[in-house]
C-alpha cells in the first residue's frame, strides 16, 4: 500500500493499516534471543541504580554543564561497549548546551539510529530536583522525558554486548542536548542529527512511551512558532469607539485570536496556540527567553500587542495551508491598527509512511515472542514533536515511543513505572539484534 496524501487522510491511514495489514507470525526466541533477554534482567537494578545518579544531575536546557555532566556518563559507557564516541559543541550565539554522538561502524545489517536527549525542562532553580524511588514508581526530573529512555537505549546495548550480538554492527546513538528548547535556527543545532539520519536505514525514538507497553508511535506531529505583531494610533481611552479613533492594538490582537479559533479550529491534527500575549504602550519580549514586560494605562489606547504561539500539524501541506489562512485574517484589521503575522520553522512532522508501518510489525512480532503481546497505534494527536522527526524523511522507516512508561512529565510529580525500563530494553535489544542479522 503506497500512500501518497498527506493531512486529512493520515488517521484513514492509521485505522486502515489495523484492519487490512497482516501480522507477522510468531517466532520463537533464539539462543541469542534468550541471552539478550536473560542480560537485560541481570542488570535490571543495576539500571535503576544509573537512572538516580543522572537523574539527581540538573541538567535543564540552560544549563550547559549539567548537560555535559550527564553526556559524561553515557560517554564512559557507551565507549566501554566500543563505541567511538564525540561531543559536538553549538556555536555560541545558540546558548545551548552540545550533543553526544557514539557509533559503531560495522558490516552487519542495517544500520539503526537511536536518538535520546540529555536535557530536561528543569532549570538549577526549579524545587524538583531530586529521585525517590517509591517500590516499582521513580520520581524525579527527567524520570521520564527522558532519562529513563536514554537508558532503555544504554541496556539494550549492554545486552547486546553481554550476549555477544553487538559486534559488526552498525549503530549510532545520538544524544541532543537541548531538545526541550531546541537552538536557532534548527538548521544548526540539528545538522548532525540530520546527517546521522541520512547515513542510517533505520530511526528509533526514546521518548517516552503513551499509556503502557501496547502502544507504539509511527507518526508524530511537526512543531512551529509565529509572532503577531499589532500596532494602532494612541489616543485618550475616552474616545475609543468615536469614528476616526483607533480601537487599540489589543482589541486588534483579540480580534485576531477570535477569528483563528472561530475558523481553524477542529481540522484534524491542526492546534495552534497563543502561549504569550502582551500589550500597551510599549512591550519588550524575548522570543528566546518566552519573558517580556509592557507598560500601559488605562487611559490610553493601546499602542502595541505581541503575541507569541505555536502551530502543530501532521503534513507540510497542512502547515503550509493554515500559515495562508492565518495570513488572511492578520491581513484584515480595524481601521487605524497594523498587524503583521510571521512564522519560523521548528520541528517537521514525521508522517505514518508505509515503511513505519512495516518497522511497527517487526516490533509487535518482538512484543508478541517476549510475552508482552499485541500493539496498539498510537493516535498522532496524543503526541507532541521530537527529534526524530528530523530523520523520519531521510530513513526507510521510523519509529518512536520507545522509552520507559510514565506519568505527568514536564510537572513536579513527573514519575515513571520502573519495570518498563527492563522490559522495553528486552524489547529493543531483540529488535535490533533482528535488524542487523
Amino acid at each position: 500500500m503506497r500512500v501518497n496524501s498527506r493531512g486529512s487522510r493520515a488517521l484513514a491511514l492509521l485505522i486502515l493499516c489495523l484492519v487490512v495489514c497482516p501480522a507477522p507470525p510468531v517466532v520463537a526466541l533464539d539462543a541469542t534471543e534468550a541471552r539478550i533477554v536473560e542480560a537485560v534482567e541481570a542488570r535490571s537494578e543495576e539500571a535503576i541504580a544509573a537512572l538516580e545518579e543522572i537523574v539527581n544531575i540538573n541538567s535543564g536546557t540552560m544549563n550547559p554543564e549539567g548537560i555535559r555532566q550527564v553526556g559524561r556518563y553515557f560517554e564512559r559507557e557507551l565507549e566501554a561497549l566500543g563505541f567511538t564516541t564525540r561531543w559536538v559543541e553549538q556555536p555560541p550565539e545558540l546558548q545551548r548546551g552540545g550533543h553526544l554522538f557514539a557509533e559503531l561502524d560495522g558490516d552487519r545489517g542495517k544500520r539503526v539510529l537511536m536518538i535520546g536527549h540529555l536535557d530536561t525542562v528543569f532549570e538549577p532553580d526549579s524545587p524538583f530536583q531530586h529521585f525517590r524511588r517509591e517500590g516499582d514508581i521513580a520520581y524525579g526530573p527527567g524520570t521520564e522525558d527522558m532519562k529513563g529512555g536514554n537508558l532503555v537505549i544504554l541496556y539494550a546495548l549492554k545486552a547486546l554486548h553481554d550476549a555477544g550480538a553487538l559486534e559488526n554492527t552498525r549503530l549510532i546513538v545520538a544524544l541532543t542536548g537541548d531538545e526541550e528548547n531546541p537552538g536557532r535556527p534548527v538548521e544548526v543545532s540539528r545538522r548532525d542529527l540530520i546527517e546521522a539520519g541520512r547515513r542510517s536505514d533505520i530511526a528509533l525514538g526514546f521518548e517516552a512511551g503513551v499509556r503502557d507497553l501496547r502502544t507504539a508511535t509511527i507518526a508524530r506531529r511537526g512543531a512551529s512558532e509565529w509572532t503577531l505583531e499589532v500596532t494602532a494610533k494612541p489616543a485618550h481611552s475616552s474616545g475609543i469607539f468615536r469614528p476616526g479613533v483607533s480601537p487599540g492594538a489589543i482589541f486588534e490582537a483579540t480580534r485576531i485570536l477570535d477569528t483563528f479559533y472561530s475558523q481553524l479550529r477542529g481540522e484534524q491534527y491542526l492546534t495552534f496556540n497563543p502561549g504569550t500575549i502582551l500589550g500597551g504602550t510599549s512591550v519588550d519580549y524575548d522570543p528566546q527567553a518566552n519573558r517580556g514586560t509592557a507598560f500601559g494605562k488605562t487611559n490610553i489606547i493601546a499602542e502595541t500587542a505581541v503575541v507569541h504561539g505555536d502551530l502543530r500539524f501532521l503534513s507540510e501541506e497542512q502547515k503550509e495551508r493554515a500559515r495562508e489562512r492565518m495570513r488572511a485574517i492578520v491581513a484584515l484589521s480595524l481601521p487605524g491598527t497594523e498587524a503583521e503575522i510571521s512564522f519560523r520553522d521548528g520541528y517537521p512532522a514525521m508522517f505514518p509512511t508505509d515503511g513505519n508501518h512495516e518497522l511497527l510489525h517487526r516490533f509487535e512480532s518482538v512484543s508478541r515472542d517476549l510475552g508482552f503481546g499485541d500493539l496498539e497505534i498510537l493516535d498522532p494527536g496524543q503526541r507532541g514533536a521530537a527529534d526524530i522527526s528530523f530523520v523520519a524523511s531521510h530513513v526507510e522507516a521510523s519509529l518512536a515511543g520507545l522509552g520507559v512508561v510514565g506519568w505527568k512529565g514536564h510537572t513536579v510529580d513527573e514519575h515513571i513505572d520502573l519495570t518498563s525500563l527492563s522490559a522495553n530494553a528486552k524489547r529493543v535489544a531483540v529488535l535490533i539484534y533482528r535488524l542487523t542479522r
